[in-house]
Formats: C-alpha cells, structure tokens, sequence
C-alpha cells in the first residue's frame, strides 16, 4: 500500500523537480524553501557511495568537527578511572564512571549519544560491546572516541563533532544542522562531511565513489544533488 502523504508535503514536493540533481547552492535553499513544518527541523545528507558493502575493508567510518553547530544538545558518556574522570566532568560530559556504567548498560540503560573510553578501560567496556556496536555507540579507535585526550572529544562533540559509518547498503547518514542555519552555514557542514568521506574512501573502492547525494529536512521532501556541483562548489 503506498503511503498517504499530508497536503503540507505534497505541496513542497510539487516544488522540487522530479528527477533533477541540483547544484549545491541551489539545492541548500530550496530544501529551506520547503521545510514548512512548525519546528525547527534538522537537516540530513544521505550519500550513496560506490562500496562493495560485502567487504570489511570497504566500510566507511569517520568522524568531523561541523563550523556550524547542529543546535543538538549531546548527552555523553566518558568510561574512565582516575584523573581522567575529573578531566571528563570538567570538559562537561554527562555521564562518567567505568564499572558503574557497564553495569547500567548490562540493565538496559541507554539514555545518552555518544560514548567515550580510555584505552585502559577498553576490556571493561568490552562486556557491553554486543549492546553498544550495532546501535553504533560503541568506542572506537577510527572514530577517536578511545582516547586518553577525553576533555577534548567531549568539547568537540559537544559542539558539532558529528560521526558517521556506512549501512548496510551502503548509505552515510549525517545530520548537517538544522533549518534555522543559513545556507552558507549549511553548505559548509555539508562540505565539512563530504570532504571527510572523500578522506576515508577505501583504497579498494574503485567505482564512482558518490554514486548518489540527497539532502532533507526533517517533515519534507529529499533535494537531490549533483556530484559535480560540489566539486565545483568545494575549490
């Protein structure tokens, strides 16, 4: 059964060109044009990479400080022990312990965003791996959330720092703002992550790597946009 879209939707969509790829700088405003729902929604990239999504090696993970702050209040968690503690607290993370944590985690406590480990503390965080990784929250190395600098990445992600990782499909989900930024401040969070992607992309990949890029309000239709506007765009 196909699914019954609202009269605000439809008349953002009648707005947008079936079918077209849009340049950056036109895509950023029209996207804003018709984001019409009453809150200030966030805005999403979706990238289609050219991955081979059956191979470990050619997973895409990442991580980028925005210019721009998303307006996203970010709860944290630091797993750490000693001086390291005081450093999280201090930085403002939400939530630090260790053992007491694990523990939480073990009981089905998940109340928080993003998650911080010491490398010392890697084998305790470990027991809770299998609850934490596929709802991608698990500390990770490439992504620089194990890390002894702990006040550092709270500060970063505290105030844009946003990650991401490629699905099963091949698709990067990333939050770019939301629509009370300007276009300007848009475009540069989006240029921020695609310029990060473009970093991470797999030696192996050796296809068009940006096979497909839409972005999207919350309540509203996808924009999507033309690769090479952006390459354009990004010199």
């Amino acid at each position: 059964m196909a699914k019954r879209r609202g009269k605000r939707y439809s008349e953002s969509k009648s707005q947008i060109q079936s079918g077209k790829q849009y340049p950056l700088d036109e895509a950023i405003p029209l996207l804003l044009k018709t984001a019409t729902a009453k809150f200030n929604e966030s805005v999403d990239a979706a990238f289609l990479l050219g991955i081979d999504v059956r191979r470990s090696d050619q997973m895409v993970r990442g991580a980028v400080v925005l210019p721009h702050s998303i307006g996203k209040e970010t709860r944290i968690v630091v797993f750490a022990k000693g001086d390291k503690e005081k450093e999280a607290v201090e930085a403002g993370a939400d939530f630090v312990g260790c053992d007491d944590l694990v523990g939480k985690i073990q009981k089905g406590w998940l109340d928080f965003d993003n998650a911080i480990a010491t490398p010392d503390v890697m084998s305790t965080v470990a027991k809770v791996g299998k609850i934490l990784g596929p709802r991608g929250l698990m500390p990770n190395p490439k992504t620089g959330t194990v890390t002894f600098d702990v006040g550092k990445v709270v500060r970063e992600l505290k105030s844009g720092r946003v990650e991401y990782r490629s699905d099963k499909g091949g698709v990067v989900h990333a939050l770019i703002g939301r629509k009370h930024l300007t276009p300007p401040q848009l475009r540069e969070n989006f240029l921020a992550i695609y310029d990060s992607l473009l970093r991470n992309k797999p030696v192996a990949s050796k296809s068009i790597f940006f096979r497909k890029i839409t972005i999207s309000a919350t309540m509203g239709p996808g924009v999507e946009i033309d690769p090479q506007s952006i390459e354009v765009s990004a010199l």
